[in-house]
């Protein structure tokens, strides 16, 4: 029977060899499978982290285009009433006998003026300044030793900016040095 015995042993550590290579195999599988859903979970992570950062990029365009349309609506609201504003100057300017109706187109025009300026209406500064081609428009040269070139003379129509945009240029007459 001790031939029968040594054959026992060399099946019983075929088979511990078969075992222990089964289970070496199926750790490495295990571990492979581990390792490709680490790189998937990163992978989907960097996915979900863009998409994130895409719509927080979408939201403040659209919060932003939503701010420029209300405020270009604004803007031509008030480019609007602008040529209202030039009536009422032109109005003052005129010689009228009747005080109290001066007076009260005065005051019309002030309150007029201010409920625009509180909407983010400024006057282009014009006359004494020199000639800025970005914000003044020159319908008048005017040849004068008296004022040093580029000079604005004259204002004829008073110009704007909207929130700190162009409205609307100042027309002005500027001084030029006299050709010789």
């Amino acid at each position: 029977m001790e031939p029968t015995a040594e054959p026992m042993e060399d099946n019983a550590s075929a088979a511990d060899s078969v075992e222990v290579t089964d289970t070496t195999s199926a750790v490495l599988a295990l571990t492979a499978e581990r390792d490709q859903l680490l790189i998937e979970k990163a992978e989907l992570q960097d996915r979900f982290l863009r998409r994130q950062a895409e719509f927080e990029n979408f939201r403040r365009r659209k919060d932003r285009e939503q701010v420029d349309i209300l405020e270009y609506a604004s803007m031509e609201s008030v480019r609007a009433l602008v040529p209202v504003l030039d009536d009422f100057d032109r109005a003052l300017k005129i010689e009228t006998a009747d005080a109290n109706y001066a007076k009260g187109m005065e005051m019309i025009y002030q309150r007029f003026f201010e409920a625009l300026k509180k909407l983010g209406l400024d006057p282009v500064p014009a006359a004494g300044l020199p000639f800025d081609p970005h914000v003044h428009h020159a319908v008048e040269m005017f040849e004068t030793e008296e004022a040093e070139d580029g000079i604005v003379l004259e204002e004829f129509q008073r110009g704007f900016n909207f929130k700190a945009k162009l409205l609307r240029p100042a027309m002005v007459k500027v001084a030029v040095k006299p050709t010789k």
